[in-house]
């Protein structure tokens, strides 16, 4: 059945690949023989419409996933099933009367109470106006008793204009009403809840939790699955992870993250307490470069998700040091009686480097149809930027999300799911995979100094041509760079 489903306008990329996630974490491809990894969703748009538009039409096999969808997610602010259309309310009238009777009658029952409540996208309508338009549906056999704080239905009348204010989008050609009955809305209580500045533990990378939540969705994260972060710095992804019930475990290279903190009352264990989630099953002090691993384990991981360094706001680093790793100086044991305080060296870990073995780790790690989830830095004067995504044997990409992050640089949230089993063929394979992949990349992935190219070179370009302002060209669609 088609379903209406309204978007919140934000991170337009990351609308659809969140809703397919969630479709399929709900059982909504059970019967679909054609792609058991990542079937797609049907979607429409709306007469008229944009597609960057908050407002789609997308067909789910019940009621029951669209309402766990729209209940679970981030982004959708609603699923509606539509009983009428039209560009004006002579129009929507006649589409509700047509609407069959027996998909209406169940909820115009004289035993439940309703509610109709009046939303609008692209301009605003006074209290009066509102009241207006409600009284106008009297064509609809209402039997039941108004209840406007807790109603058994909820019907809504959205309005959209059709200037050109539409919340930075192009103008919709024509005025569009709809009107359906509520079937799920999004809790964003979630967001102020768990947002940032209120974290009892933060470090200068922590992942905004609407992010972070978004990606725990792309993940698949539910209770009894086993959720990791390699790159765990103070937890924020997994405290999302942990939400939805999932257990979790997380790795950092600096061991004063993972075991100080700040203090006591400060570090990632008191993140989870705040918010009453279950603890983390282990936090490691270990490096993605030299994984702890015994050798002969794979598959234990449900879902991988990080953030890994890309040196943007911080660098990788690995095990050894530079004279260590340059053969300067030779391998050292550490003394017994300095152990307890040691902290060890390390060297620059370029993201090529990184990237290789996060997802030879996730190949071997992650269960079948387990699902890797992670941003990737794209510079965004490249000709053809999606041809750098790293690729692995034992992966399938099923999306990527783009968040543009300045006039240069923009990140991608990658979602990989894993379709076959680690072998010493697969590893091959991958190793010249990954070695033809760093051949035809771009300098600054190797070297590491993406900050200096985000923020240096075309500053001054610029201000040598003498067109600094220009830089500041007005973006096209805000939303999709929030």
């Amino acid at each position: 059945m088609w379903y209406l489903c309204v978007f919140f306008h934000r991170y337009l990329d990351y609308r659809k690949p969140e809703v397919e996630s969630l479709a399929q974490l709900f059982g909504a491809f059970k019967d679909n023989q054609n792609d058991v990894v990542h079937p797609q969703l049907q979607w429409k748009l709306p007469l008229h419409h944009h597609p960057d538009s908050p407002f789609h039409l997308v067909n789910l096999p019940s009621e029951e996933i669209a309402r766990n969808i729209a209940n679970r997610s981030i982004l959708v602010k609603g699923m509606y099933e539509l009983w009428g259309e039209g560009g004006s309310y002579e129009e929507l009238k006649e589409s509700i009367l047509s609407y069959p009777d027996e998909r209406k009658l169940p909820y115009l029952d004289s035993n439940s109470t309703f509610r109709i409540t009046v939303d609008t996208f692209g301009k605003v309508i006074s209290l009066q106006e509102q009241k207006e338009l409600i009284q106008g549906f009297t064509y609809i056999p209402f039997k039941g008793k108004v209840n406007l704080r807790n109603p058994d239905h909820n019907f809504w009348l959205i309005e959209i204009d059709n200037s050109e204010g539409n919340n930075g989008l192009p103008p919709v050609v024509q005025k569009t009403m709809f009107f359906g009955r509520e079937v799920g809305v999004s809790d964003r209580k979630l967001i102020p809840t768990y947002e940032l500045k209120s974290r009892t533990y933060l470090g200068p990378t922590a992942m905004d939790a609407e992010i972070a939540f978004l990606m725990a969705n792309q993940a698949l994260a539910t209770p009894g699955k086993l959720v990791y972060d390699p790159f765990v710095g103070t937890g924020s992804i997994l405290v999302a992870a942990a939400h939805f019930g999932a257990m979790t475990m997380g790795a950092d290279i600096d061991i004063r993250v993972v075991r100080d903190g700040r203090g006591p009352d400060r570090n990632v264990w008191s993140n989870f307490k705040q918010y009453g989630l279950e603890m983390p099953v282990g936090l490691l002090r270990a490096d993605n470069n030299l994984p702890p691993w015994r050798p002969g384990l794979k598959e234990v991981f449900d879902a991988i998700i990080c953030d890994p360094p890309y040196g943007v706001r911080a660098g990788g680093r690995k095990s050894g040091g530079r004279k260590l790793l340059k053969g300067a100086v030779e391998p050292y044991i550490v003394p017994d009686d300095k152990r307890t305080d040691h902290i060890p060296s390390t060297a620059p870990y370029s993201l090529v480097e990184c990237v290789h073995d996060l997802l030879d780790l996730a190949a071997k790690m992650l269960v079948m149809g387990g699902r890797l989830v992670f941003f990737y830095p794209i510079l965004r004067e490249e000709d053809s930027p999606h041809n750098h995504f790293p690729e692995h044997p034992c992966f399938k990409l099923i999306s990527s999300s783009e968040q543009i992050l300045s006039s240069r640089y923009c990140r991608v949230l990658l979602t990989m799911v894993k379709i076959s089993p680690y072998t010493e063929e697969i590893h091959l394979a991958a190793r010249l995979q990954h070695l033809e992949f760093k051949e035809n990349h771009v300098k600054w992935l190797e070297e590491g100094n993406l900050h200096s190219a985000v923020f240096s070179p075309a500053d001054a370009q610029l201000k040598e041509a003498g067109d600094y302002k220009s830089k500041d060209s007005k973006l096209k669609y805000r939303g999709k760079y929030v």
